[in-house]
């Protein structure tokens, strides 16, 4: 079940440990206020200022929408995970909201790589406190 679903454009990064890149960044398309801090193995994804990403927050990994048995599926069957090239596995360990109208800040630790996301309610209430999710990221190539 998809909880947030949105494109971002890398603004600039940061770099605190060896192969941990920190990603601040903003909406590609400024439709409303959100701001996303992230930590990614560098490694694996390598994103510089201006560069776009898609960013997916699921509860599961399946195509249906089925719940998650809270293991690793082996079978080879199709996922999400098909369809983006990045991938982690947390918990969102804090949620903040001032006042009714304030904006809501997420955080979700991905086993030490952290994640904030703070902006308007309506489009993070779908995200709970000690709810697990999975990030998946795909870069936007231009064309």
């Amino acid at each position: 079940m998809s909880l947030f679903e949105e494109l971002f454009e890398v603004k600039d990064t940061s770099r605190k440990f060896d192969h941990v890149g920190r990603l601040h960044c903003r909406l590609a398309e400024e439709g409303y206020e959100l701001q996303l801090d992230l930590d990614v193995n560098s490694d694996l994804l390598d994103l510089q200022p201006g560069e776009r990403f898609a960013l997916l927050l699921t509860s599961t990994l399946d195509l249906d929408g089925a719940a998650d048995a809270g293991v690793y599926d082996q079978s080879g069957k199709p996922s999400l995970l098909d369809s983006y090239e990045y991938a982690m596995y947390g918990k969102i360990f804090k949620w903040k909201q001032d006042n009714i109208k304030a904006p809501i800040e997420v955080q979700i630790s991905y086993g030490g790589l952290l994640m904030r996301l703070r902006g308007d309610p309506r489009y993070l209430q779908k995200l709970t406190l000690d709810s697990r999710v999975y990030l998946l990221l795909r870069k936007i190539v231009k064309d």
